[in-house]
């Protein structure tokens, strides 16, 4: 396999030889992520929580006639990411050239019905993992003169979605943190990158329908036509490989761009949203989402038992 400079957009950039750290790597963007950088001659090492999948991923790999290596990591668990990053440190000579922080997990359901607990996990999948990762890998990075970041964040993270506002509120707080540390970083010559996706086909539209059964209120408005939207989506999106192309362009262009945002509808509405007033971008949510935008007409309050309508006083009869 060839791993000279290869040219990306009419730059040529140099591709293979070094390392990089991709998390959430067995499923969905990972997956594709890892085959395509592995084709492309970097050192891969796959970041996974299930050591099963992980094993899964390099057999899969090889049938491609790639090559990588995997580490179990939950970034979820700030053990996990010490342990899986000394042991990246040692594969790679001082840690990785590069990290791709793509793992994250989907939570629908109204604000209203998602619990502490289930909110702070995804935070901690979503925001604090990928966190507590750049700052343990920029020392390392640092000790080369230099390196990348890329962060996966989510065009929800730009529209915030009612029925999601735990994940937007995720990959916003993502976004702004990598904005943050693209400016920090720069001076130590680590090159930082935000992807923002769109919809597109992977596992987690499904792990999203399946969130909406088991926080459902039968009663709550909204659920049954965002279970409908989800289900249409996912039968109508691409597939996950103009990410994975998004992300070797942050990899390897001499002057990545800080932010790139991947995907037909996200390049859409991220703008829109942006630049219409927020009253109608309400109203397109409550369109799309069914949530109703009045009030339910609240009924007449019942009299007590045996006693029947209030009549006037005396005082006002007489006035009248």
């Amino acid at each position: 396999m060839r791993a000279g400079p290869r040219r990306v957009w009419g730059v040529v950039v140099p591709s293979g030889g070094r390392s990089v750290l991709v998390t959430g790597a067995t499923g969905g963007f990972g997956r594709v992520i890892v085959f395509r950088l592995a084709g492309a001659g970097w050192d891969v090492i796959a970041g996974a929580r299930d050591q099963g999948k992980a094993r899964q991923l390099e057999v899969d790999a090889a049938e491609r006639g790639l090559a990588l290596r995997t580490v179990q990591l939950d970034v979820a668990c700030a053990q996990s990411c010490h342990t899986a990053l000394g042991k990246v440190s040692d594969m790679t000579g001082g840690g990785p050239w590069a990290l791709v922080n793509n793992a994250g997990i989907p939570r629908a359901g109204a604000l209203a019905d998602v619990g502490d607990e289930q909110a702070r996990y995804l935070l901690e999948v979503n925001l604090l993992g990928p966190a507590r990762l750049c700052r343990m890998v920029l020392p390392g990075m640092t000790a080369r003169g230099g390196g990348r970041i890329v962060n996966i964040s989510s065009g929800l993270g730009r529209v915030p979605w009612p029925m999601g506002a735990w994940y937007s509120a995720g990959k916003h707080a993502l976004s702004a943190l990598t904005h943050c540390l693209r400016v920090e970083a720069a001076h130590l010559g680590v090159r930082v990158c935000l992807v923002e996706p769109g919809a597109f086909a992977t596992p987690m539209l499904g792990r999203a329908l399946t969130d909406l059964d088991t926080v459902r209120d039968p009663d709550s408005p909204g659920y049954e036509t965002t279970a409908r939207l989800f289900a249409s989506v996912d039968r109508r999106v691409p597939g996950p490989e103009p990410v994975a192309r998004t992300v070797e362009t942050c990899l390897t262009a001499r002057r990545p761009r800080a932010r790139y945002v991947v995907g037909r509808d996200a390049r859409l509405l991220v703008p829109l949203h942006t630049l219409l007033p927020l009253a109608w971008t309400d109203r397109l949510k409550h369109a799309v989402t069914g949530l109703p935008r009045t009030p339910a007409a609240v009924p007449p309050p019942v009299p007590p038992p045996g006693r029947g309508p209030r009549r006037p006083s005396a005082d006002v009869q007489e006035r009248a």
